[in-house]
């Protein structure tokens, strides 16, 4: 079962419901909009999903209104979580997918901070999503040594090659260029 299909039976499970599942409502108003956020879960369909480690489906409605304009939009988004519904009530698994976000873009803006990654001009096939991959694995391996500054480190990177290859711990043969 492929993640298109798992989303059409959560969609169409939560639009054929007859009983009211596990719900949760939150208000907020941030960045010049209203949004209203509703989230159902249920564990119906752990048996019915093919897919491994699943504890809940649900369903998230955001309605947003920019205050400026009035304008309303409506967004549905379905999803699965691994969390059982012992650890994880419907007003859990809203915090946890804004956490979700919060996390993403908190990462976002620190990858195209230091590699000005909106200015990209890589559009082509798979290309954007290599090259994302790729500065999120080095990012990756630059926060996991502990460094306060990821910029300063990157820096001091790009000045030596041999640097590089130094700090990810690879042997003096490994470097094939010729300032190495």
């Amino acid at each position: 079962m492929n993640l298109q299909e798992i989303n059409r039976y959560i969609a169409y499970y939560f639009d054929n419901l007859n009983q009211q599942p596990d719900h949760t409502t939150t208000d907020g108003i941030d960045h010049g909009r209203i949004e209203t956020r509703k989230i159902w879960s249920t564990t119906c369909l752990n048996e019915y999903l093919d897919f491994p480690h699943v504890g809940y489906a649900f369903m998230i409605e955001r309605i947003t209104i920019n205050k400026k304009s009035g304008k309303e939009s409506r967004d549905v988004a379905y999803g699965i979580s691994s969390k059982t519904s012992k650890v994880a009530s419907a007003a859990q698994a809203l915090q946890d997918n804004r956490g979700h976000w919060s996390i993403e873009n908190k990462c976002h803006y620190i990858i195209d901070w230091n590699y000005d990654e909106d200015r990209s001009r890589i559009r082509t096939g798979y290309g954007p999503e290599n090259i994302t991959r790729l500065r999120r694995f080095a990012f990756g391996i630059i926060k996991s040594k502990g460094v306060r500054s990821v910029a300063r480190k990157m820096r001091q990177l790009t000045q030596n090659t041999r640097a590089v290859f130094d700090y990810l711990k690879l042997p003096r043969n490994s470097c094939c260029f010729s300032d190495c």
